[in-house]
């Protein structure tokens, strides 16, 4: 089967290399362009198109696949398949009607749940006690088509974006090579999603990261998981940006005001921030300018933070 595989980030890097060595006709790998980052700006390459670069496979960089041009050059690649995971555009239709055996996309929830371009963060923010991934059709309208497969894995306490993400990578490789398999053999039925049951989740922005203190414990809990790495959950103290890396709500009767800066002794959470419902005990924290360090190490470097009201 000759595919073309569309990707960007490291967590799309799993399913090119299932495709790559599994006997796959990949004839390009289509990524996002290289970008300036950091405090150097120098170009950084997507990790999709390192990957392809070692495997010397073709890698073409559009910033957009809607001119004659681009249509023209992704026709020539004559793919029987597209293979879509976490590319960062949107496809439009006329490269949906290429490939004669359709588009399918690698997606990181439980369709139909989930949809849209943050779906770990999603489940994060739901509570959900399961997500998974998903191998669809790909339609005009964002993941709304048939489903080839799915599989179910537990989101656990301790999981962020990050660590669920990676775990949904691999997943979803396997899954993606469980699907071409079974489809190209007719063995697999795509199945029509319950609209019913949709749900649509955008995507996570900068300002999605500042903490508000009047939130539960257990909602803020959960955003700092689901906005880690990416943006980071944040307050300001004086004057300056605070992350809070790693945090869990915490266990016993203690009480504090809003954004009240509390001692915990004890406890490897030791110290407590107050809420709109319980107090959230902080595990470690970030101070701008600064590295990692635990909350403990935090307060005890900064004296006074213990007994502060941060803003909510």
């Amino acid at each position: 089967m000759r595919i073309v595989f569309m990707g960007s980030p490291r967590f799309a890097v799993p399913s090119l290399e299932a495709l790559a060595g599994n006997g796959y006709d990949v004839a390009a790998v289509y990524t996002q362009p290289d970008r300036p980052a950091g405090r150097g700006r120098a170009l950084v390459l997507p990790a999709v198109k390192e990957a392809a670069l070692k495997m010397r496979l073709p890698v073409v960089q559009e910033p957009g696949l809607g001119s004659a041009g681009a249509l023209e050059e992704l026709r020539d690649f004559r793919p029987e398949v597209i293979v879509i995971c976490a590319f960062g555009q949107i496809l439009p239709q006329a490269v949906i009607d290429i490939p004669p055996r359709q588009c399918i996309n690698v997606h990181f929830s439980l369709l139909p749940r989930h949809r849209g371009a943050s779906p770990v963060a999603a489940a994060i923010l739901a509570g959900d006690a399961f997500t998974g991934a998903s191998i669809q059709i790909v339609r005009h309208k964002l993941d709304t088509g048939p489903v080839l497969a799915k599989a179910a894995v537990p989101v656990f306490p301790a999981d962020n974006t990050g660590t669920l993400t990676e775990k949904l990578a691999v997943i979803g490789a396997d899954l993606l090579l469980e699907a071409l398999s079974g489809w190209g053999r007719g063995e697999i039925k795509p199945r029509e999603q319950d609209e019913a049951g949709a749900s649509y989740f955008a995507q996570v922005k900068k300002a999605d990261g500042e903490i508000d203190w009047r939130l539960p414990a257990v909602e803020i809990w959960r955003r700092v998981r689901a906005f880690y790495p990416w943006p980071g959950s944040y307050t300001r103290w004086r004057g300056k940006m605070l992350k809070i890396i790693e945090a869990a709500p915490a266990a016993g009767d203690e009480k504090a005001g809003v954004g009240e800066v509390i001692a915990l002794p004890g406890r490897e959470d030791n110290v407590g921030i107050g809420t709109g419902e319980g107090v959230l005990g902080v595990l470690k924290i970030q101070l701008a300018g600064r590295k990692v360090m635990t909350a403990a190490e935090f307060g005890r470097g900064q004296r006074n933070f213990v007994g502060s009201r941060l803003p909510s």
